[in-house]
């Protein structure tokens, strides 16, 4: 099943002729970038959009992968943060933000002789709320991965099968989404909080998230990695180092870590209403 997906990617890139892909440096942005690039060679262009909610860190991931794969790659700047429909922190916050990314690199598109532009976005992601998907679409963007029925899984078990080295690269979602739903966005609580996130990272812990919440930090840890945090990790030493950030209470999550926590939120109101 996998390997006929892999032949469909590649023969819709063929069709294609010429693509620019909104590369993120996240795996599934990355398999496409791959596969256009196997398939098209120089007629397939990445661009990284970058602003204060991605990491620095991230930025310099993507460049890496993208010149481990050989496709041209391209920086460009992103001003969500000078909307107030994104700042604001709606529940369709990240509408604004594919709305800011894609009316950036579709004109670029055009301009460069790209009639494509296609991102990241797998099946998996059509069953969760993601405003930013119907962004992209009013846009003209297509989703490879997702056309093609390939699952988040699915994603890495074809990036391990190409050689691709970060095929188990965490999840990294913009900045933005460490925040709760009606929080005020500012540039410099996304700095905190991804200073927070590369702290962290360098004590050797990974996959995790630091929400933000006022003046409270919630580290966010894989379920079994809680016990050997809480044992293994000097708390008193990391309660200082996020305080030095502008955090006053730092917490941990006891249920851990789950992709698209802040969005349980939304599920509680619909269930209120329907009460």
């Amino acid at each position: 099943m996998l390997t006929e997906k892999f032949q469909q990617l590649k023969a819709l890139f063929a069709e294609m002729e010429q693509a620019l892909i909104a590369y993120s440096g996240g795996v599934d942005s990355t398999l496409v970038a791959k596969i256009a690039y196997d398939v098209l060679g120089d007629r397939a262009l990445a661009i990284t959009a970058v602003s204060p909610s991605l990491l620095p860190e991230e930025l310099e991931d993507a460049k890496i992968q993208a010149a481990t794969i050989g496709i041209f790659h391209k920086i460009v700047q992103t001003h969500e943060m000078d909307n107030p429909n994104y700042t604001s922190n709606p529940v369709n916050r990240c509408y604004f933000c594919k709305s800011e990314l894609h009316d950036t690199l579709k004109p670029l598109a055009w301009e460069l002789g790209y009639p494509y532009v296609v991102d990241g976005v797998n099946a998996d992601d059509l069953h969760d709320y993601r405003p930013g998907i119907q962004a992209a679409k009013e846009r003209g963007a297509r989703s490879p991965l997702a056309e093609v029925g390939v699952t988040k899984a699915e994603v890495r078990q074809l990036s391990q099968q190409l050689g691709l080295s970060w095929w188990d690269k965490p999840a990294q979602p913009c900045l933005s989404s460490r925040f709760p739903y009606g929080e005020e966005i500012t540039v410099a609580k996304l700095q905190r909080v991804g200073r927070a996130e590369i702290y962290l990272r360098k004590l050797g812990w990974q996959n995790l998230r630091v929400r933000s919440e006022g003046d409270t930090a919630r580290i966010e840890l894989p379920p079994e990695q809680i016990k050997d945090f809480a044992l293994m990790t000097d708390l008193p030493t990391i309660v200082s180092a996020f305080q030095g950030l502008g955090f006053i209470y730092v917490t941990l999550d006891l249920e851990g870590y789950r992709s698209g926590k802040l969005n349980q939120v939304l599920n509680q109101q619909a269930l209120s209403v329907k009460l």
